[in-house]
């Protein structure tokens, strides 16, 4: 049975209101609201779809947070994050698999470390560099409360002096001059692995591929996702009114 642990970050879903509330169990010993309050003691040990009640007789009902709700909605965030219509076509194109060792740069607030170490499992690895302290503290913060944070090695460095690994199944590069470090990316990947790049502007694009034809690889693709959302109402059933655009470009590459 899937029950509800001390270190869990859990949802409280008021479905008067159609409302949810995150909260981290080992933090928040007390959750409370206009309606009362939740016991952390209480819900801990049942199964998750439980109906918990405060002390003023207001039901919830408790559900697991899942990754993409984790990133979206509880994220502290000190950097742009990778969104989820981004990452996940970014695991998928580097073919990250449970036990895979995954090299990144850099570790912003750990949203793309955290799909990545949710994906290479128990087994798998994943490797961060990053130059700004402040950035390792909070990104491992974030992971932490996943708990994924033991599948994740920080190294406070900047890439300019090179990986220290050599058999990378994934490279991924989220850094402003990606080119700089075409090189450093290709000695860390095994043969015939991917390379992959995040950037928000064209001319970075322009730079990039311009690099990527002196160098030995293959497979170059470049494209960015749209995500549009429908309004949930039968009867008129319509795009929402706003829809989230351009939120990076992503640049694909194989080590040959």
């Amino acid at each position: 049975m899937n029950k509800i642990k001390r270190e869990d970050t859990v949802i409280f879903y008021d479905r008067e209101k159609n409302k949810k509330y995150f909260i981290n169990l080992a933090l928040t010993p007390k959750f409370g609201t206009e309606y009362g309050i939740i016991e952390a003691d209480d819900v801990v040990g049942l199964e998750y779809g439980s109906e918990v009640k405060t002390h003023k007789g207001y039901s919830f009902l408790v559900l697991p947070a899942t990754l993409h709700d984790f990133i979206m909605y509880k994220l502290n965030r000190l950097t742009q994050i990778v969104y989820p219509k981004d990452a996940a076509y970014i695991a998928l194109r580097l073919d990250v698999k449970p036990g895979d060792k995954v090299v990144e740069s850099g570790i912003g607030s750990g949203a793309m470390t955290a799909v990545f170490a949710h994906i290479v499992g128990e087994n798998g690895q994943v490797i961060s560099y990053e130059r700004r302290g402040e950035f390792i503290k909070n990104a491992v913060s974030n992971l932490r409360k996943l708990g994924l944070d033991h599948r994740v090695t920080a190294k406070h460095r900047d890439i300019s002096e090179g990986f220290d690994e050599t058999d990378a199944d994934a490279v991924f590069l989220d850094v402003r001059e990606p080119w700089l470090y075409l090189d450093h990316a290709y000695g860390a990947l095994k043969k015939g692995r991917m390379l992959g790049i995040l950037v928000p502007t064209v001319n970075q694009i322009i730079k990039t591929l311009e690099t990527l034809e002196n160098k030995p690889f293959i497979d170059v693709e470049v494209l960015e996702i749209l995500l549009r959302h429908y309004k949930t109402v039968p009867e008129r059933l319509r795009p929402e009114d706003r829809m989230p655009a351009h939120t990076a470009f992503l640049i694909f590459a194989r080590k040959v």
